[in-house]
C-alpha cells in the first residue's frame, strides 16, 4: 500500500531510532524499568531456587514415609528396586535418607554410587547466597549432584538429607528466568508506553511546538503565528507555560524590532538619496544668513541669527540620520590617541559655545589608546554637550581600569535624567527627554565605542547628576 511506507517513517519510525526527543523518552522509559526488573528478578530468582529446594525435601519426606507405609503392607516388609526408583522419580531425587531418633530410613537408586559435587544446608541458607548460588546454577556453574539437608517442614524432629541434580535446578531456574524476563519486557513496553505518553503530552509537545515556533519564526518572523504559542501559555503555570510566555513576548518585540529597523532603513535609503541635494539647499540657506548678519537693520540681523542655528542643527541632523542609517557596524581608523590632548579639543570646542560651564579634565597625560581620533571626539563633544543642555554647571572627565579597558568617565552636576527615557535611552527617534531632541545622539555614540570592542553605559543618574561610561581599549601605557 503506499501509504504505508509513509504512515511507517512518519509515526513509526522516529520512536524506534533514538535520535529524536521523543524516541529516546520512551527507550529511555523502558530501559530504566528492564533496570528495576533486573533488581527485583535477583532476590526473586534466590527465592524460587530456595522454593524448590524446599519442595525437594518435602517430596522426598513423603516418599519415604508411603515407602515405609507399602513396605509394612506386603509380605517380607521391602519394596522392589522398580518402586523404589518410582518414588525417586516423583520426588525429583536421585537419594533420600532420613533420620530420626536414631533411626534411619533410605531410598536409594540402583546404582549407589553417586558422586556428590556439594552441599546445601537450607537451614543455614540466606537469601544472598541463595542469590549468587542461584545465579550460578543459571550460568551452567552447579551442575553436579547437591547433597541437601534440612530439618523436614513436615516433622521438625526428622533431618532429611537428599541428593539433587543440578543440571534440573539449573534447567528449572533458567525456564523460570525466560518466563520472568519476558513477563518483564511486556511489563517494561507497556509500562514505558504510557509513561512515555504521559511525558510526550506534558513535556514532549510542548518542546515541539516551541521548537516549530523558533523555526518558523526564523523562516518568517512576519508571519510566524502564535496560536500554539498562546495554547501554551494558557496551560497551568509551571516552566512549559512561562517558556511559552516569554517566548511569546520575545517574539512580539523582536518582531517589533524588525518593523522599526526596516523602517529605518528605508528612511536611511531615501534621506541617503536627497541628503546631498539637502547639504546644497541648506548650504545656500546658511550662506544667505550670514550675509542677512551684515545689513543694517536691526530686525533682519536678529532673524538671521536664529535662523544660523536653526540651518546647522538641520544640517546636522540630516548627517547623523545618514550615518545610523547606514548598514553595518560604523567604518573607524585606528590609530595611537593620547586620551587627554582629544578630550582637551573637545573640551574647547564646546566651551567656545558656551564658556561659564565648568570642565574639569583629570585623565592622565601619559595615556594613550588604539582609537579612532575622529569618531571618538564626535563621542566626547556629544556627552559634554548632551551635560550642558540639560543644565550641568560642572563636568568632569577621569578614567578607570575594570575587566582589562580602560573606563573614561563623563560626570555632571546635572538634575539627571527623566524616568520615563531611561528604558529608551540608546535608541533612536525615541525622544532625549528634552525639547528638540531626537535620541540619534546616543545611540550613535555608542554604535562607535561597540565598533572600538567596549561598549558605552549609564553609569548613574538622579538629582546628583549623571554619569556616563565607556569602556575602550587597552591602554599602551597603564592608567597613572
Amino acid at each position: 500500500m503506499p501509504g504505508t511506507g509513509s504512515f511507517f517513517h512518519r509515526r513509526i519510525r522516529p520512536y524506534l531510532i533514538p535520535r529524536s526527543l521523543s524516541a529516546r523518552v520512551l527507550w529511555l522509559t523502558v530501559e530504566i524499568i528492564l533496570l528495576v526488573e533486573i533488581v527485583i528478578l535477583m532476590p526473586s530468582l534466590g527465592r524460587e531456587r530456595e522454593t524448590w529446594l524446599w519442595d525437594r525435601v518435602t517430596d522426598a519426606h513423603l516418599a519415604v514415609y508411603s515407602e515405609a507405609t507399602e513396605a509394612k503392607a506386603i509380605q517380607g516388609g521391602m519394596l522392589d528396586s522398580q518402586t523404589q526408583q518410582y518414588l525417586l522419580r516423583l520426588s525429583g531425587t536421585e537419594a533420600i535418607k532420613l533420620v530420626q531418633s536414631g533411626s534411619v530410613a533410605t531410598l536409594m537408586p540402583a546404582d549407589a554410587n553417586l558422586q556428590i559435587a556439594g552441599t546445601i544446608n537450607l537451614d543455614n541458607e540466606t537469601i544472598l547466597g541463595s542469590m549468587w548460588q542461584a545465579d550460578l546454577a543459571v550460568l551452567g556453574l552447579k551442575d553436579g549432584n547437591q547433597m541437601v539437608e534440612a530439618v523436614s517442614p513436615l516433622d521438625k524432629s526428622m533431618q532429611v538429607q537428599v541428593v539433587i541434580d543440578g543440571a534440573a535446578l539449573a534447567s528449572h531456574l533458567r525456564i523460570y528466568v525466560g518466563h520472568i524476563a519476558m513477563l518483564s519486557v511486556v511489563i517494561a513496553l507497556v509500562t514505558g508506553l504510557l509513561v512515555f505518553a504521559a511525558l510526550d503530552r506534558r513535556l514532549v509537545r510542548p518542546m515541539r511546538i516551541l521548537t516549530a515556533s523558533i523555526v518558523g519564526f526564523r523562516k518568517d518572523p512576519a508571519r510566524a503565528g502564535l496560536t500554539s504559542l498562546e495554547w501554551l501559555s494558557s496551560r497551568s503555570n509551571d516552566e512549559v507555560a512561562v517558556a511559552a510566555r516569554e517566548l511569546a513576548a520575545m517574539q512580539d518585540e523582536l518582531r517589533a524590532a524588525l518593523w522599526r529597523n526596516a523602517r529605518l532603513a528605508a528612511v536611511g535609503t531615501e534621506v541617503a538619496k536627497i541628503s546631498h541635494d539637502l547639504r546644497n539647499i541648506l548650504t545656500s540657506a546658511l550662506l544667505v544668513a550670514d550675509r542677512l548678519q551684515e545689513t543694517a537693520d536691526p530686525v533682519v540681523r536678529r532673524a538671521a541669527n536664529t535662523l544660523i542655528p536653526a540651518v546647522e542643527r538641520a544640517a546636522e541632523l540630516v548627517s547623523r540620520t545618514v550615518d545610523f542609517a547606514r548598514e553595518g557596524p560604523p567604518a573607524i581608523t585606528v590609530g595611537p590617541v593620547v586620551l587627554r590632548e582629544l578630550a582637551d579639543e573637545a573640551v574647547n570646542m564646546v566651551r567656545s559655545a558656551d564658556p561659564v560651564v565648568t570642565i574639569e579634565n583629570l585623565i592622565p597625560g601619559s595615556l594613550i589608546l588604539p582609537l579612532d581620533r575622529t569618531q571618538i571626539y564626535r563621542v566626547l563633544v556629544n556627552l559634554i554637550r548632551n551635560a550642558i543642555e540639560a543644565s550641568a554647571s560642572r563636568i568632569t572627565l577621569s578614567t578607570e581600569m575594570q575587566g582589562g579597558l580602560v573606563q573614561l568617565v563623563v560626570a555632571d552636576n546635572g538634575p539627571g535624567l527623566p524616568k520615563k527615557v531611561l528604558d529608551k535611552l540608546f535608541q533612536p527617534f525615541t525622544g532625549t527627554g528634552r525639547r528638540g531632541g531626537t535620541g540619534l545622539g546616543l545611540a550613535i555614540a555608542r554604535d562607535l565605542i561597540r565598533a572600538h570592542g567596549g561598549d558605552l553605559t549609564l553609569r548613574s543618574t538622579g538629582s546628583h547628576g549623571t554619569v556616563f561610561v565607556m569602556g575602550l581599549a587597552i591602554a599602551e601605557e597603564p592608567v597613572s
